[in-house]
């Protein structure tokens, strides 16, 4: 007698997705979703969509750990015990983040302090 198995359920369901990203940018990312959606294949680097980012990944790093945790620059500021001018500049990419920083602020972000060096 034939045994009932259970059928994997290919799901094609269409999701929508909201970006912010700098307008000159958009057509860019309006591109490569055009490509992923017909199965060409290419890949593209983070460096050939946002060259302006190159070089900037630990500044981004910082903002995008905040923003994970949902954090505002001033309650970071607070948590971390340094001025929220900091964080902005930090941020910004106009100070420094020293090996001693990066801990205090990975201790609060729940991440490893390396990605701020």
């Amino acid at each position: 007698m034939p045994v009932a198995t259970k059928k994997l359920r290919i799901d094609e369901e269409m999701v929508t997705l909201r970006l912010r990203v700098h307008r000159s940018n958009a057509p860019k990312i309006k591109e490569y979703a055009e490509t992923v959606e017909a199965g060409e294949g290419r890949l593209y680097s983070v460096a050939e969509v946002f060259p302006e980012y190159v070089g900037k990944e630990r500044h981004l790093a910082l903002r995008a750990y905040r923003h994970r945790e949902n954090l505002t620059q001033r309650q970071l500021a607070e948590l971390a015990g340094i001025p929220q001018r900091h964080i902005s500049e930090m941020e910004n990419g106009k100070r420094v983040i020293g090996k001693e920083m990066a801990k205090r602020l990975a201790k609060v972000l729940h991440t490893d302090y390396r990605v701020f060096l």
